[in-house]
């Protein structure tokens, strides 16, 4: 007899649901191995905002989630934009340039709504609307922007408890500071277990189905030099620093099938004043998001993208590689009295540099050319609409409010930089998570390298390739997660009774 029904190895979000899914599905005996400590459990999960983008069609739908959002938000339900099945497929489509597994797609959008309707009411995670991550204040009015209107409450603190708590209230075995080393095999190639490194001895573990939830590479450094190249092995990582690639790694060396953009990452502008990994209390607040209302000058003291191509949503997962990329992987972040009350709450955790002119502020940058930085703000101005013609200028969406003559162009949002006290934050890239994984099926079973599913294992979250190539929508990962973590969990449930009854 197995020691276990279903091994689940990671605790994040993916993971967890994958745990909790297997135990509602009839698994009696669920085992979670978390390489981490106790103090330090959760994956990425613990270090993120706790952003939800779910397929709701119209605001009345999210009444469910966060049954008291009017009362702080007066007509929230009737003024938070629809938000439908095709809208997402169509945002997924536009940020991966076309590349997403539109089999997988599918799966993640149709499922989004109901999968986080399960983890609220079966998971017991309380949300709220997400307003400081998606939602503009303009004059009395809160404006939204679509898809991620909600988010687990406390954010990703809120969400890993919540669903520790659940996975102790189902009776589910947690043991922290192991972690899987290899996976086990029978005569037949069917996965039966794990090979666990408790610190101390290796022991083996055996279940009939085993779900690998334990992250991406994005701490491992050879790895991203491998995968991603240079500089990428100098980013600052974001989220947890147990997310080593053992989990791809466990897979591969049984024959499971590389799948997605292996050179693709979240990558997210960041603070540079910010350590080399994650702040455990600070979690996601080095996120410098506010991009599309600033000036982003490099080192040289040169523009070097658009910042306003789109809301951050949907570029902030590109553009922290694109300021990794730069001259020292820094990057300043200009603002000026129009627009520094837009910045979202996250700023907040540095002071900026301030001055009351643009010489003044660029004098005080980290810079090799100043006089070139100087020249650049002066050609911004010039090239933006001149002062009285912003009337159009809208934070929540794109507006057309573009430069004219520049290389690049500012495509939305562009107005002067004329009304100090002027203001400038660093920035530099920061990596929250890998896109190459392993491809599943849509039973959340791998498949190998002989285009047949490996009997026994399954994988979820940062370990499913094909959805992420280039580009990120803001708060699909942890829908992701949830989505097929659960699928894992069911089909893991489900081949582990099956199995046995073999």
């Amino acid at each position: 007899m197995s020691d276990f029904d279903v091994i689940v190895v990671g605790a994040g979000n993916a993971a967890l649901a994958a745990a909790n899914s297997a135990r509602e599905q009839g698994a009696e005996r669920v085992l979670v191995l978390e390489k981490a400590p106790e103090k330090d459990r959760g994956g990425n999960t613990h270090y993120s905002g706790g952003l939800l983008r779910i397929a709701y069609g119209d605001g009345e739908k999210l009444r469910p989630l966060v049954p008291d959002a009017e009362d702080a938000l007066p007509g929230f339900f009737a003024d938070v934009p629809t938000y439908t099945e095709d809208e997402m497929m169509a945002d997924l489509m536009r940020v991966t340039a076309g590349k997403t597994d539109q089999t997988l797609a599918k799966i993640l959008i149709s499922k989004s709504y109901e999968t986080i309707r399960w983890m609220h009411e079966y998971g017991g995670i309380p949300m709220e609307p997400a307003v400081s991550l998606s939602a503009i204040r303009v004059g009395n009015q809160v404006k939204w922007q679509k898809g991620a209107i909600v988010r687990a409450l406390h954010e990703g603190v809120g969400l890993s408890n919540s669903w520790f708590a659940k996975s102790q209230a189902n009776g589910i075995a947690i043991r922290y500071g192991v972690g899987a080393a290899e996976l086990l095999q029978d005569e037949d190639g069917a996965v039966v277990g794990v090979l666990a490194n408790t610190g101390e001895t290796l022991e083996e573990i055996t279940a009939p189905a085993v779900v690998l939830g334990c992250g991406g590479f994005e701490a491992n450094a050879q790895m991203r030099a491998q995968y991603l190249g240079a500089p990428w092995d100098h980013a600052k990582v974001r989220g947890s620093a147990y997310n080593q690639g053992d989990g791809l790694r466990m897979a591969l060396d049984i024959g499971a099938l590389p799948w997605g953009q292996w050179s693709g990452r979240h990558s997210t502008p960041i603070s540079n004043e910010w350590p080399d990994f994650a702040d455990r209390e600070r979690t996601d607040r080095s996120n410098r998001l506010s991009y599309p209302y600033s000036v982003m000058i490099n080192r040289e003291g040169r523009r070097f993208l658009d910042e306003g191509e789109d809301v951050g949503m949907y570029t902030y997962a590109k553009y922290g590689g694109r300021i990794l990329q730069e001259t020292g992987a820094l990057a300043w972040q200009i603002f000026d009295q129009q627009t520094v009350h837009l910045l979202e709450p996250r700023y907040n955790t540095s002071e900026p540099i301030t001055a009351n002119s643009l010489a003044e502020l660029v004098d005080q940058l980290e810079l090799d050319d100043h006089a070139q930085a100087l020249r650049t703000l002066e050609a911004y101005n010039a090239a933006v609409p001149a002062p009285g013609s912003n009337d159009g200028f809208d934070p929540t969406q794109k507006d057309g409010l573009r430069s004219s003559g520049l290389q690049p162009e500012k495509s939305n949002w562009a107005t002067r930089l004329d009304q100090p006290p002027f203001v400038a934050y660093s920035a530099t890239g920061g990596i929250t998570f890998t896109f190459g994984a392993l491809k599943i099926d849509e039973d959340a079973r791998v498949i190998g390298t002989d285009w047949r599913p490996i009997r026994g294992l399954f994988a979820c979250g940062e370990m499913v390739g094909g959805l992420f190539h280039i580009n990120y929508p803001g708060g699909t990962g942890l829908v992701s997660g949830a989505v097929f973590g659960k699928i894992a969990g069911a089909s893991a449930a489900r081949g582990a009774t099956g199995r046995a009854a073999g």
